[in-house]
């Protein structure tokens, strides 16, 4: 499976993406949300990751241009966030997200939800 995954956070990028490449998953990795839009539509992932709150635009301006685009709109999206609030859960389904978890995560945690998600 193929996964696309975006956080600003260098060091928690590096670490979920190690751990999905060991689980035998494609990891395409972006920076910010811009950039995620960016390669979703280069790279034809199957499950997209994307942080919250990053540069440029974020997880839930990138959601909602994905849900947009012809090519990403029916990819699963799971949001990750440190905002845990029953209101940042409604924002993230108002965006579009089939999931939204909250930081901090297991990386295996994250590889349940993917599994879950893409059924």
């Amino acid at each position: 499976m193929k996964i696309l995954i975006a956080d600003d956070e260098l060091r928690l990028r590096k670490v979920v993406a190690l751990y999905l490449r060991k689980c035998g998953h494609d990891v395409v990795e972006a920076e910010n949300g811009k950039q995620a839009v960016e390669m979703a539509e280069k790279h034809d992932p199957d499950v997209i990751i994307l942080d919250v709150m990053m540069p440029e635009m974020t997880g839930l301006e990138a959601t909602k241009l994905l849900r947009q685009n012809e090519r990403t709109k029916e990819k699963p999206i799971i949001l990750l966030t440190a905002n845990a609030g029953e209101k940042d859960y409604k924002l993230g389904g108002e965006a579009g997200a089939d999931r939204y978890m909250t930081k901090p995560f297991s990386p295996k945690e994250l590889m349940e939800a993917v599994s879950e998600t893409v059924k």
